[in-house]
């Protein structure tokens, strides 16, 4: 079962308007969709994802609750053609919420789990025809242990490339549980001992089969750019390299132009088009971080356009 992180934080975000236009850029199993479509009687939601399991899922869930929405099956980084595509120019809201879904990571055979043997794959969109699998047996060392420091944060990460590369010369490696013992036999012992070994390997080798980080910069300013005045774009994050970018793009489309900071007067067009909703990432409660686990590094940051 899915359980929807920062759900009423991230819904609260939006300030939902009866009659707004909103956009779910990852429907996943339609948690956050459903309660904006329980807001919006006389708005229209448009929800993104690439997964058609998610998309089948969630295309029955949101039926029941009423037929103000369309599903696109697309990846977010989609977002200004696919929506320019159906007549939209403009929305009241937006949200992000970039974490893998339960279903996802507790269905095996999707092989985004350290905890079950499965096929090497993670792939979100599963027409894709490149996996994990690809990344593992085919990228150089160098390539490798690149991925892993600057996409897990894995100090380990020369020593694990050097063993996948080592491993697979014999054979090529086929399973989730595999590449575990490999990076297993890549570590010290005292690094084992507080969270999985392999958590930060299987992070980075995600990300590059998804390509998270590549489009996530471009998508965020996409979203931003197709905002009313009054709208409200929110993201949700879980990880630092993801919250680094969401907060690094939120900066530069709030601060003043440094050509006019600190003069008494600015003019209009020098200000800002966007505030930020809240000074600082919101994060989980404790009654949240009891119920589920999962949401124990997620951020929620969320930004207003304001002229």
């Amino acid at each position: 079962m899915h359980i929807s992180v920062l759900l009423k934080e991230s819904i609260d975000s939006l300030q939902i308007k009866e009659d707004g236009i909103y956009v779910d850029c990852t429907l996943g199993y339609g948690g956050h969709s459903s309660e904006i479509l329980k807001r919006i009687k006389r708005g229209y939601l448009f929800a993104f994802d690439q997964d058609q399991e998610a998309i089948t899922f969630s295309q029955e869930k949101l039926s029941q609750i009423g037929t103000n929405f369309t599903i696109i099956k697309s990846n977010f980084v989609n977002l200004k053609e696919k929506l320019a595509e159906l007549g939209v120019t403009e929305v009241d809201g937006i949200l992000f919420d970039l974490g893998v879904s339960s279903p996802q990571l507790d269905e095996k055979e999707r092989g985004f789990s350290y905890h079950y043997d499965a096929k090497l794959d993670m792939r979100m969109d599963q027409e894709s025809n490149f996996s994990a699998y690809d990344v593992v047996n085919s990228y150089s060392e160098k390539e490798l242990a690149r991925i892993i420091y600057q996409y897990g944060e894995e100090k380990y990460a020369s020593s694990i490339a050097r063993n996948i590369v080592a491993s697979r010369s014999v054979r090529p490696i086929e399973t989730t549980l595999e590449l575990v013992e490999i990076i297993k036999k890549s570590m010290p012992e005292k690094a084992k001992r507080d969270k999985h070994p392999a958590r930060k390997t299987f992070q980075a080798i995600r990300i590059e089969v998804n390509h998270e980080l590549d489009i996530l910069e471009s998508s965020i300013k996409d979203a931003a750019s197709y905002l009313k005045v009054g709208g409200i774009l929110s993201v949700i994050t879980f990880h630092s390299l993801e919250d680094r970018i969401v907060k690094n793009v939120f900066k530069g489309l709030t601060e003043v132009d440094a050509l006019v900071k600190g003069l008494p007067n600015i003019p209009s067009n020098y200000l800002p088009n966007y505030e930020l909703v809240f000074s600082k990432a919101i994060t989980p409660s404790s009654e949240e971080l009891e119920k589920n686990n999962r949401s124990r590094s997620s951020k929620l940051r969320s930004l207003k356009r304001i002229r």
